[in-house]
Parts: C-alpha cells; structure tokens; sequence
C-alpha cells in the first residue's frame, strides 16, 4: 500500500465517520502535511468545518476538538497509521507505521530473479572516425542502464560493437585511393607526418 493509498482510505475514513457520528455528508476532505514531522505524517483540520456544520444545523456550538476525538479512534484502525493524536484546539495528527510502509514498499520493489538474458550495447564507438564527448555520454548512459537492470535481478550481458571491418573502413579506403589519389606508402608518410604535428589519424579521416 503506498502513501496515496493509506491517504484515501483515511479520507474515506472520516467521511463514514461524519456521517454515522454526525449525521453530515461532507463532500470534501481537506488534509495538510504538519511543518514537522514530530507532528506526524498528515493533518487533518476536518473537525473545524465539522463544528461550523454542526452549528448551522443545530445552532449550537460545538467544541471541534472534543468532535476530533471522536474521530481520532475511529483513524486509528486504518491499515499502516501507528497513532492519531488531538492537537491544538482540534488538529487531527496521523503518523503513519513507517516500519510495516517501507517493509511492504521493499517487497514490492525486490530484485525479481530473471533468466532470460538482456543484452545492452552502448559506447560502440566508430574506430574509423574521432571519440568525442559523445561517446564518453553513451558509455555514462549504458552502464548505469546496465547496472539498473542487474540490480532488478536482471541476467545481463553487455555489448560493445567494435565497427573495424564495416562500410566506414571502405569508405576511408575509397578516400585514400580515388580522391585522395594515394598509395599505402604515401598513407604511411601521412601516419608520420602527423604524429609529428601531434595530430591523429582518426581526425584527418
């Protein structure tokens, strides 16, 4: 059950109180969440609208913290609050069993045992061409995925394709030979040359 939940069934809670204790519909519940949490988890100011209907109807008034109360044990038998406690002149304080929440929120969250494999191919950097911030993203980008899916309980397998033997390497052949009008030779003298001007390779092609 998560907090929405535990929220709504309180909701509903007071709703039917109202009516069984008070005889008065309400239509909208109003809750806060306290300015710290030694005042609890959720707030309700309901008994307040409650003493003004109450009023209305009977003409009388009506204490709202004697009306919250009442309303405090019947909040107190929803599923995950701990206590309710009256506060100032009728806040109604819940404070939610955080113990039994978070024990149910990690068995629903638990790493589930998988054995089909997920496979994941990041970085897979061109060799023919330049690395550039990139790729360094795409490695940041499928390891974390990766790690994700491993600690769901997933059986992982990670890919790098490495692209040596593809089209890129025949298009640079293609570049060398027709346009560049060069042969393996003058392809090893640029090699040189270019490491002496502290260049790359990959960045001339």
């Amino acid at each position: 059950m998560n907090l929405l939940q535990i929220s709504e069934n309180l909701r509903d809670k007071v709703k039917n109180a109202a009516l069984e204790l008070f005889n008065i519909e309400l239509t909208q519940i109003a809750s806060e969440v306290p300015p710290k949490t030694e005042l609890g988890d959720l707030a309700f100011p309901i008994a307040f609208e409650l003493a003004k209907q109450m009023k209305q109807a009977t003409g009388e008034k009506q204490n709202p913290r004697s009306i919250a109360e009442k309303l405090k044990n019947v909040l107190e038998t929803v599923e995950n609050v701990q206590k309710v406690t009256v506060a100032g002149a009728g806040y109604l304080n819940v404070y939610f069993d955080r113990s039994k929440f978070f024990k149910e929120f990690n068995a629903d969250f638990a790493p589930k045992v998988s054995t089909a494999k997920q496979m994941v191919e990041h970085t897979s950097v061109n060799p023919n061409k330049a690395a550039h911030i990139g790729h360094v993203r795409n490695s940041v980008l499928g390891d974390t995925f990766a790690r994700i899916l491993r600690a769901n309980g997933e059986n992982v397998e990670i890919q790098n394709y490495i692209d040596n033997t593809g089209v890129q390497v025949a298009d640079v052949v293609v570049g060398f030979i027709y346009l560049e009008k060069m042969s393996l030779d003058d392809i090893k003298q640029l090699d040189l040359r270019l490491k002496e001007e502290g260049k790359t390779f990959d960045y001339f092609c």
